[in-house]
């Protein structure tokens, strides 16, 4: 064959199988029209939460330490996409916004949510210098707020509901329950148990803290996942996001048991890789 006629064969071939695939994301996406996705990335010892409404509205709560996020992004979300709805920096510690950084670079983000607290790590100062040269729109996440994502999901801000400048940066953690229908998600940062246990004070004598699926807080330490949280969210899943054979021990083996007691089934990032939950608006069901 001429080389000519072999390169343009080969072209062919490589446009009918792009086209396969982009009509297999498509197809895939439209097969689930109402659903709402939340998907735990695997990102080792760190939070990165991806969040797409069945509107097709999308959230990225946290980005882990690295750029390894934007290995994982891909997986859940189109190759062509390069964009996000809204960034929701929990807090500055740099497993939950050193991979943010990278995110501004490579997507058009149009709004960022993050707690105000004080922090000068090296950090903490790159993602709010990218945010000012990208010239994204911030909000400082208050409770009683709402985000809406569209076709009937929102976003709570259950916490910080004060200044947090001056506190400690796992205590000035934003909280959010996501809610869509009779589904939701309770997002904790590395909230310490006395934070946990403020916002049963606030919240516990309602149903504004149950949840399906509940992020374990500070990656399973033991410093979080009080019982009286765990009690009042009732949910039926948890999930570990963290790294394997990462240095603090996480996640600590009290945290795995009283999981276990109080019969919540667990998923772990490190173990199952990325974790992906999907809500109709009445149930809740999960891959790995």
């Amino acid at each position: 064959m001429h080389r000519k006629h072999a390169y343009a064969l080969l072209a062919l071939v490589l446009l009918a199988a792009a086209t396969l695939a982009l009509s297999g994301v498509v197809l895939l996406r439209e097969q689930h029209p109402h659903e709402f996705t939340v998907a735990f990335l695997d990102v080792g010892q760190g939070d990165a939460i991806f969040i797409e409404s069945p509107s097709g509205t999308q959230m990225l709560i946290d980005g882990g330490r690295d750029a390894r996020v934007l290995r994982e992004l891909p997986r859940v979300m189109p190759f062509w996409d390069r964009s996000l709805d809204v960034v929701l920096a929990t807090h500055p510690d740099e497993d939950h916004i050193g991979g943010l950084i990278d995110a501004l670079t490579r997507f058009r983000v149009s709004h960022v949510f993050r707690p105000g607290v004080a922090s000068d790590t090296p950090a903490a100062r790159s993602f709010l210098q990218e945010v000012a040269s990208e010239g994204v729109t911030e909000t400082l996440a208050r409770r009683g707020q709402i985000i809406d994502l569209g076709e009937g999901v929102f976003v709570e801000v259950l916490f910080p509901d004060r200044d947090v400048s001056g506190m400690e940066t796992n205590a000035a953690s934003v909280a959010v329950r996501i809610v869509y229908g009779d589904t939701a998600f309770l997002l904790t940062g590395d909230a310490p148990a006395a934070i946990e246990e403020y916002l049963v004070a606030l919240d516990g004598d309602g149903e504004r803290l149950k949840s399906d699926v509940l992020k374990a807080g500070h990656h399973g330490s033991r410093t979080s996942s009080s019982e009286l949280l765990l009690g009042y969210a009732d949910p039926t899943y948890a999930v570990f996001s963290r790294g394997c054979d990462n240095r603090y021990g996480h996640p600590h083996e009290d945290v795995v048991a009283r999981y276990a007691r109080f019969g919540i089934e667990t998923f772990d990032t490190c173990e199952d890789g990325t974790v992906v939950f999907r809500s109709d608006g009445v149930s809740v069901t999960t891959s790995r």
